[in-house]
């Protein structure tokens, strides 16, 4: 296609785009009243499916669908970021040197990762009956897990986060809530639909699908921020010319030849 035709099907496009977001706009509830319609239906949906965490009611009840389609744009930049950065037959893998680290800072480490840890473990946990879930959680998860790299040096860091697992997770995770949502159809029931049990409001039982849900996003988010920073943090190279002369880019990872 010609530059102009890209650019008259932008403008096609920018156009559509403008009306129906105005239309949108106008059709809001006004803003400063004590109405507020979607929030008021957020809110009795979540308590009569037992979700006390209505955000999370919103995200894995209401409009689960969309959330499925945020969980695949994490797992998709997590897949492209492993075929971009893998290693390649002109490049060598070495061991980073040992880091040097001050002992304030490795007991400091050391000491907030398990809380880290297990912080992130209970946000995941409790997702649908307090502020939190699979994302929030997921993300202090995998974070908490890289105090070990400031505790100690990388090598540490390898010896306890296995790569090959983390992206198996980070499939599972992406599967499961792809696999719970075809059970609401084998249920006789619409995709995603909450179909399990509701529980007891205000437990760990309650909820129904949501916690299925939400653990779900848990395991794919852990294991795709671990993957991701594995790769980024791979990737200190040193890049030699063909007279010999290198470039160090760095003390950990790759060494491209």
């Amino acid at each position: 296609m010609s530059a102009r035709g890209r650019l008259w099907l932008f403008l096609v496009g920018a156009a559509a785009f403008t009306a129906l977001f105005a239309t949108a706009c106008f059709s809001l509830p006004p803003f400063g009243t004590g109405h507020h319609p979607y929030g008021e239906r957020a809110v009795r949906a979540a308590l009569s499916h037992h979700t006390a965490n209505v955000i999370a009611s919103v995200n894995f009840d209401l409009r689960a669908l969309d959330t499925l389609g945020e969980e695949t744009i994490l797992f998709a930049a997590v897949l492209g970021t492993v075929v971009l950065l893998r290693q390649t037959a002109g490049e060598q893998r070495r061991r980073p040197e040992p880091a040097v680290v001050r002992p304030r800072v490795r007991w400091f480490a050391l000491a907030m990762l398990p809380l880290a840890m297990l912080t992130g473990l209970y946000v995941i946990a409790h997702g649908q009956i307090s502020p939190g879930g699979g994302f929030q959680g997921g993300v202090v998860t995998a974070t908490a897990l890289h105090l070990l790299y400031l505790a100690a040096d990388y090598r540490a860091l390898e010896r306890v986060r296995p790569v090959p697992l983390y992206e198996i997770g980070d499939a599972a995770g992406e599967a499961a809530y792809v696999v719970t949502g075809l059970g609401a159809l084998l249920a006789g029931s619409a995709f995603l639909a909450n179909v399990l049990p509701l529980g007891t409001f205000a437990t760990l039982s309650s909820g129904g699908t949501v916690i299925l849900l939400n653990a779900a996003v848990g395991i794919e988010v852990t294991s795709g921020i671990v993957v991701l920073l594995a790769r980024f943090l791979d990737q200190a190279v040193e890049i030699e010319d063909a007279n010999g002369n290198g470039n160090d880019h760095g003390n950990d990872g790759k060494e491209r030849v």
